[in-house]
Parts: structure tokens; C-alpha cells; sequence
């Protein structure tokens, strides 16, 4: 089964939010309840606002064996009308007014409900209608099968050694892969609980600790003001310290950040890869090497290579010769809901093709330099990932946040440009050069350095770099 604990649930706590918890016997009532109204439907979407009737909207589609589309609260006027007639869900589940025009449910935390659960549905059905964030054209519809999403909670309780004694706290939105998937139902699949702050803080973050939370998750902004907070706060830095495990993942976590962390905690964080395709794909074992700037080998069950340009799979293992990510296994998507072009262009002889850039070590350790399409910069007949050279202008004392992208160059090809919110009085453009040349190499050097006073950046903290030109 997909939710397990919802069979035979126990009286101990599984989602808390705000002033509302809800133990595993009682959620399983209450979605339960949802469940049977909700029942035969084609597909039901989510208002996703950070709180308990969420969490049991979608427990309830998942046990009656429906596609959930969980939808952005946020969401504007024709990005929700594409998807909802993209994906056209009968009914909405919310708690609160929203503007999808469709019949509205809402959960009934007083149920006494304690009838049979739906059948549980084949390890194809879809679980999840999750949209792409649309870079290059309206959003996809990401079909995900339940056999994927068991697939990569439990592998990911393998290397984390992920039980029913965790409780996992965070301040995720719960519309992404991340926050609701690996947050809410990772929990819930495990026996333990949830703990979801509302709005992210420091502070927050470390009152869910005290209480009894074991597992943080976090994307990279937020643990950027988790060790600044810490660095001033040695009461926070104890609390963190106390912490079974930090978990980092949506973007690459900055190398200064990871060293700033184990310097003010003793923690040393992991960090996971994954993508709304494919759910995850590489993780750092708990008892393995915590390697900053790699998010370690394949998860249990996922094969992955890399690829050249041409498609040849590249053998080399030497933690230098850049290639695409390449995955396949149970973690796959079915597809792109009504884009059969899309899902073809998307797959290569059985593999997914990720656009992401990455080099692969002798142990099998991937360290992603970027986004094909992004952040693979080609200048002078080098092949350069903007990942490393943000790393390293983050060592620079005079840098407080640092993108990279390239733009067309008549003599290289293309150049390396700089976008550096400096911390206190910026350096010279030949300063953070210098800089970058001597920690790399040469040709690795910006050519341009742009200085704001920050970056634009997306729901999950990513940094949007079509929006710098690159």
C-alpha cells in the first residue's frame, strides 16, 4: 500500500500544523470520510495552503485512488486556467475561498468515520498531476504513479534510516514535489509525523526541534538564514546541533554554507537530487561521506549515466568530464498529461533525459554543474558549469549571493557573466575575477559582473536566471 498506516493507523501524532494535529487514527477518519465523497471521480484538485486540511485533501485522493493536481495558492489568472483545463478535475478541496470556479469540498474534522477504505489501486494509477513550472511554454502536467512515489520515500528511508520514530519539520510549500511528497507523505509512509511550521523562520524551525522534530527540510535560502541566525544565536546552534539529520535539496546548497553549518553546529548536512519527473534520483547516506558540493551516488533502485551531446553514454568517472543526467527506474514518471511530443522528446532509449549537468567520481558521487539549458556555459572550446564558479565567488568575502550565466561572445562563443549581490562594499570586477581564476582556472573566470541588490528566485528559493538574460 501506498499509505500503509492508514489501514491499521495508531493513536501518536502525524500531522501538526499550527494550533491543529491530527493523529495517524485520526487523519485516517477524517480522509477516510473524504474519501468516500470524493470517490470515482476523474480528478480532484488541491487549494494547497500551508495547513492540516491539505494535508488531508490529499491523503483523502490517494485513498480513493484519484489523480490530486495540487495547485499554488499563489497561482495566477492564466496559469490556473491552463491547468485546470489541462487537467480538468471535477471538484476542488479546499478550506477557504479560491478562485478555480469549480464545487468546492472541505474535510470534516468531527467525522466519526470509521468505515472501509476504497481498494487500493495498481502501483500505475496515477497519484499525482504535479505542473512544471512552464520556462519555456505553458506548465506541464506530470503524471506520477503511486509505484513511483513509494519507490522513492522508501529509498530515501533507507539511506537516512528513516522511521516511524522521526518527526520531520519544515516550512515547505506543500504545492511541490518537496514539501508535500517527501514532506507530508514521506512522514505519514514512515509511521512518524509532520510538523509544518506555516511560514518558515529560524526560530520556527528550531521550537519544532525542541519538541521533538528529528529531521529538518529545507532548501538552500532557508538553511542560509538558519547559520546566520546560528552564528548569532549559540542557543539555535545548539538546537540544530541536536538534530538527527538536516536534508537540503531543490538546489545546490552553496559550499560556504555547508562549512559555515558544520563550523556553527557540528551538523553536516545532506543533500538529495531530484526532479518533479522523477521524483529522487541521488541522496547522501547517513553513514556515508558528507561530501559538500555532491548530492552522492543513485538512490536503491535508480540507474544513471551520463551523456555527451551526441547521446554516447560517457564513461568516464573522474569527478571532471561534464555529461547530461540520464535516469531510469521505479521513480519515473508515466509521462506529460495530453503532450505525448513532450514525453517523447523527453525520453532517449528508455531514460530520462533531465537536463542537468553533472560529473560522476570513482565512487559513484554526482556533482550537478547545472542546467543544460542555463547554466552550461561553452567558452573557448571548454565546457564550464555556472555551479562551480558561483561556488567559488561565494568565497569571496565581498559576496553575499552569486548566480552565473552565459551570453553570446564573437571570439569565445559564449562569456561568463556574473550577478553578485555583494556583502558590504562591492569588489572590483577584476578582484572577483582574480578570484575565481586563482581558486579554478583561467578560462573559468567572469568576463562581466553585474551587481544587484538581490536575485529573483522562484517559490523553492531557486534562483530564476532567465530572468538575469541568462
Amino acid at each position: 500500500m501506498l499509505l500503509p498506516t492508514m489501514a491499521a493507523p495508531a493513536d501518536r501524532p502525524a500531522v501538526r500544523f499550527a494550533d491543529t494535529t491530527l493523529t495517524h487514527e485520526r487523519l485516517a477518519a477524517v480522509a477516510g470520510d473524504l474519501a468516500t465523497r470524493i470517490a470515482g471521480r476523474r480528478a480532484v484538485a488541491v487549494w494547497a495552503t500551508p495547513s492540516a486540511h491539505t494535508c488531508v485533501a490529499v491523503v483523502a485522493g490517494l485513498l480513493a485512488g484519484i489523480p490530486v493536481v495540487p495547485l499554488n495558492p499563489k497561482i495566477g489568472q492564466l496559469e490556473l486556467a491552463h491547468i485546470l483545463n489541462d487537467s480538468r478535475p471535477e471538484l476542488v478541496l479546499a478550506d477557504t475561498d479560491q478562485p478555480t470556479g469549480l464545487p468546492a469540498l472541505c474535510a470534516d474534522f468531527g467525522t466519526d468515520f470509521d468505515g472501509d477504505l476504497p481498494p487500493e489501486p495498481d502501483g500505475e494509477q496515477v497519484a499525482f498531476i504535479v505542473y512544471t513550472s512552464g520556462t519555456t511554454g505553458p506548465p506541464k502536467g506530470v503524471l506520477l504513479p503511486r509505484r513511483a512515489v513509494a519507490a522513492s520515500l522508501d529509498a530515501l528511508a533507507e539511506i537516512w534510516d528513516w522511521t516511524d520514530a522521526d518527526t520531520v519539520v519544515h516550512g515547505l510549500p506543500l504545492f511541490h514535489v518537496h514539501g508535500l511528497i517527501l514532506g507530508v507523505l514521506g512522514p505519514i509512509r514512515r509511521g512518524g509525523a509532520v510538523h509544518h511550521v506555516g511560514k518558515f523562520s529560524s526560530r520556527a524551525i528550531a521550537a519544532g526541534l525542541v519538541e521533538g522534530a528529528t529531521m529538518v527540510f529545507g532548501v538552500p535560502t532557508m538553511y542560509s538564514r538558519l547559520v546566520a541566525d546560528a552564528e548569532a544565536d549559540k542557543g539555535l546552534a545548539g538546537v540544530l546541533a541536536n538534530a538527527r539529520v538536516l536534508v537540503s535539496g531543490s538546489a545546490a546548497l552553496p559550499k560556504t554554507v555547508h562549512e559555515r553549518i558544520a563550523a556553527a553546529t557540528g551538523q553536516q548536512v545532506v543533500e538529495r537530487y531530484g526532479l518533479t519527473e522523477t521524483l529522487m534520483n541521488c541522496g547522501i547516506r547517513l553513514a556515508g561521506e558528507r561530501r559538500p558540493g555532491t548530492v552522492g551516488p543513485p538512490l536503491p533502485g535508480v540507474e544513471l549515466r551520463l551523456v555527451d551531446d551526441a547521446g554516447a553514454v560517457v564513461e568516464a568517472r573522474d569527478d571532471e568530464t561534464v555529461g547530461e543526467i540520464e535516469v531510469r527506474g521505479d521513480n519515473l514518471f508515466l509521462g506529460y498529461l495530453n503532450r505525448p511530443d513532450a514525453t517523447a522528446q523527453a525520453m532517449h532509449d528508455g531514460w530520462f533525459r533531465t537536463g542537468d549537468m553533472a560529473t560522476v567520481a570513482a565512487d559513484g558521487y554526482v556533482r550537478i554543474v547545472g542546467r543544460k539549458a542555463t547554466d552550461l556555459i561553452k567558452s573557448g572550446g571548454y565546457k564550464i558549469g555556472a555551479g562551480e564558479i558561483e561556488n567559488a565567488l561565494l568565497e569571496h568575502p565581498g559576496v553575499a549571493e552569486a548566480a552565473v550565466t552565459g551570453e553570446p561572445d564573437d571570439d569565445l562563443g559564449e562569456r561568463i557573466v556574473a550577478w553578485v549581490v555583494p556583502s558590504g562594499e562591492p569588489p572590483s570586477a577584476d578582484e572577483l575575477a582574480d578570484h575565481v581564476a586563482k581558486l579554478l582556472a583561467p578560462h573559468k573566470r567572469p568576463r562581466v559582473v553585474h551587481f544587484l541588490e538581490s536575485l529573483p528566485r522562484n517559490d523553492m528559493g531557486k534562483v530564476t536566471k532567465r530572468a538575469l538574460g541568462g
